[in-house]
Order: C-alpha cells, then sequence, then structure tokens
C-alpha cells in the first residue's frame, strides 16, 4: 500500500541531532516502500500565528492563511501526508519555539473554511531530542501529542521502546549529560533512542496499513 509520509523537524539547527533523529526515521520508513518527505522549518520563513480568523472565511485553493510565506508549501504537503511527523528538540522541557510557532499556523486545518477538518483520522507521531534521558522528552512528546488531538489526528504510541509516547533519542551516548556543543550527531550514538524511532515507525505503518482501506 502505497504510504506517504512527512516529517517537520522544529530544530533551529540545520544538520543537528533532531534533523539526523528525523532523516533517520524517514530514511527507515522507507524499508516499507514509503514516500518520505522532509521539512526543515530553519530553512523557510514562516511567520506567526497572529489569529486574525482569516482562516474561519477567507480560505480558498492554494491560501489557508493570511500571511504570504512559505507555510502554505508545508500546509499542502502535510495535507496529502497519511503520517505526520513532529520533531523537536527539548526546550526549556517542552517543544522548540520554532515548532510551537508552526504547530499554531495549523489552525487552518481547524477552523479553515476550505481545509478545516482534513487531517482528521491522520496519523500523528512524535519525535525528541534531549540532552538527558528525563530532561523533557516526555513534556516535548505532549506538546505535540496535544496538537495531533486538536486536529482530530490519531497519535501513535508504542510500548516496545523506552518511551510510549513517541522516539526519543539523546544528543549524547547511552543517555548521559555528554553531548558537545559541537557535537551535531550524538544521536547515532543512543541505540535505545534510535530503536525507540524504528518502533513507532512500525506501529504508525501498521496502523496506517489497517485504516487506510476504510478512510480511502
Amino acid at each position: 500500500m502505497d504510504l506517504n509520509i512527512v516529517g517537520i523537524s522544529g530544530s533551529p539547527v540545520r544538520n543537528g541531532n533532531t534533523d539526523s533523529f528525523l532523516d533517520y526515521m524517514l530514511t527507515y520508513s522507507k524499508n516499507y516502500d514509503a514516500k518520505a518527505q522532509a521539512v526543515y522549518l530553519s530553512e523557510l520563513e514562516i511567520s506567526d500565528c497572529v489569529h486574525c480568523n482569516f482562516c474561519i472565511s477567507k480560505q480558498k485553493k492554494n491560501k489557508y492563511c493570511t500571511h504570504d510565506d512559505d507555510a502554505q508549501l508545508v500546509f499542502e504537503m502535510v495535507e496529502k501526508a497519511d503520517i505526520l511527523i513532529l520533531a523537536s528538540p527539548v526546550h526549556f522541557m517542552r517543544t522548540s519555539s520554532l515548532l510551537a510557532s508552526f504547530i499554531d499556523r495549523l489552525r487552518v486545518f481547524v477552523f479553515g473554511n476550505v481545509a478545516g477538518g482534513r487531517l482528521k483520522n491522520k496519523l500523528g507521531v512524535s519525535a525528541a531530542v534531549a540532552w538527558a534521558r528525563h530532561g523533557g522528552l516526555e513534556t516535548t512528546h505532549l506538546s505535540h501529542i496535544y496538537a495531533f488531538m486538536t486536529l482530530e489526528m490519531i497519535p501513535v504510541s508504542a510500548r516496545k521502546c523506552i518511551s510510549p509516547m513517541g522516539a526519543s533519542a539523546m544528543s549524547g551516548a547511552a543517555g548521559q549529560r555528554t553531548a558537545k556543543p559541537d557535537q551535531k550527531s550524538g544521536i547515532k550514538l543512543d541505540k535505545a533512542g534510535l530503536h525507540s524511532a524504528q518502533v513507532i515507525v512500525d506501529r504508525a505503518v501498521e496502523l496506517a496499513n489497517l485504516m487506510k482501506p476504510k478512510l480511502g
């Protein structure tokens, strides 16, 4: 079955640990012959939502929001996805401000007169990278899971790994506080984190295969 997976990285550091973790997940998903695409918010110009309510009554094809920026391209990618991955570094025990700002812009799929409801029943996967194993991973996952629930998406959980809430990686080996300022790919040393990425992707694909025939 054809599956379309879109992953969004909310790291301000291009090619850092979060981007690398997301890339690992998307590469792994190709074992299922999935179409996998990555969006790196650090490369885009996306404004903050100003709650102007344009999206409630003025949406039209190819313009879901009043802002003229890079968000519309991402909206259209997300709308076509079967599985959406939100990936973020842990910043102050939560998702990054970059990703939080983009999540606010997903309001176009909640209230939009054209796009409202178009993410309903899609699968949402959370991914997070922290510098310590108990340093905000699960609260970051909650930031993403609350967004999925608000959009009436289905959050994906997986029990047979270090966290049922999402893919959880460390920027240093073995969950130790060993990351160096210039270490941009420490996640590659975190075997438990990489395993959690595989398990959550496996589960997302399993659910997608169960659901897609019914939704299609």
